[in-house]
């Protein structure tokens, strides 16, 4: 696997740098790596003068759209047409041009709202999703079942996986977009600053949430493409969860704030609990390996190191 050019789509954001760098620290030999400005994955042509060129034998699909409840509520329109023509051309080119392997990384937002826990990739589409983040939740919907679809009727790995929140270094800070962990880590950072002012945070605290150190997921991807699943979509987490009043004491603990945390109980929550069923790839053979604590602790490291040149602004994962 290690000598076949492997193309990772959104190789500078959270998820495909990490894939990047863990596949550099094992010996790939052919990374391709293009920015927004060099291709434009919504623009068909491009993609498919790029395919054309780079011949890749391998595709991981790690560039879409993302952000948090307040990005997603209050633009839908684009984040399902922006996502669903991203991964439409490289889906589509990567079929057409004999890509060996192909993975897809959606999100577990893609299942049910009201979804039994812990939640199995069977419960795809088994019930309505939650409603704040419906357009991202139905582009990965499509996604997943185009390559479902290939995987079956074709006879070729295309896989999709499922992580959980994902969080680690390069995450979007912005607290416009950004998700859940890593606003947190910036609004303790940002009130011991200025001495230890009350923290405001969202909803009421009580929803559970489980968290993936995006190193693990990094892991999660190699351990998918040198080990053939025989199944089409395969969840990716830790298989336990915390409550986000929970994750906030753990977060204000790591960061060294002292204030007041204080809950906004008229923003929503969204989905009560969310924690992934991970049996699948536990039994192929792997588990995840970075503790909660721990990655939180790398997470604001890597954030005060960078502090000075973050952009905060929408970002691919």
């Amino acid at each position: 696997m290690l000598t076949k050019r492997i193309y990772i789509a959104g190789h500078i954001g959270m998820v495909g740098s990490a894939i990047w760098r863990h596949l550099q620290a094992r010996g790939a030999e052919n990374l391709i790596g293009k920015s927004s400005k060099e291709l434009d994955l919504t623009d068909q042509n491009e993609v498919n003068s790029f395919f054309e060129s780079e011949r890749p034998d391998i595709v991981i699909n790690a560039a879409a759209k993302v952000g948090g409840i307040l990005a997603n509520d209050s633009f839908p329109f684009e984040f399902l047409m922006e996502n669903l023509l991203i991964q439409n051309n490289l889906i589509n080119n990567s079929l057409h041009h004999d890509v060996e392997r192909f993975l897809f990384l959606g999100s577990s937002c893609v299942y049910p709202k009201n979804a039994i826990q812990p939640i199995k990739e069977e419960y795809l589409l088994t019930g309505s999703l939650e409603s704040t983040n419906e357009g991202y939740a139905i582009a990965k919907i499509a996604g997943i079942k185009a390559c479902e679809a290939i995987f079956k009727a074709k006879n070729k790995l295309f896989t999709s996986v499922m992580p959980s929140n994902l969080y680690g270094a390069f995450d979007n800070f912005d607290l416009n977009s950004s998700h859940v962990l890593p606003a947190m880590i910036r609004k303790f950072h940002d009130s011991k600053i200025n001495g230890n002012q009350p923290v405001k945070l969202w909803g009421t605290g009580n929803p559970l949430r489980e968290f993936l150190h995006v190193d693990d997921l990094a892991d999660a991807v190699i351990f998918l493409l040198n080990n053939n699943s025989r199944h089409p979509i395969i969840n990716v987490g830790t298989g336990s969860d915390i409550e986000i009043k929970n994750l906030a004491t753990l977060v204000r603990s790591v960061v060294g704030h002292e204030g007041e945390i204080l809950w906004d109980t008229n923003k929503p929550d969204g989905t009560h609990r969310k924690v992934m069923d991970i049996s699948k790839i536990k039994e192929m053979g792997w588990d995840p390996r970075v503790s909660l604590r721990q990655g939180i602790t790398q997470t604001y490291k890597w954030y005060l190191q960078n502090i000075n040149s973050l952009k905060m602004v929408d970002m691919y994962i």
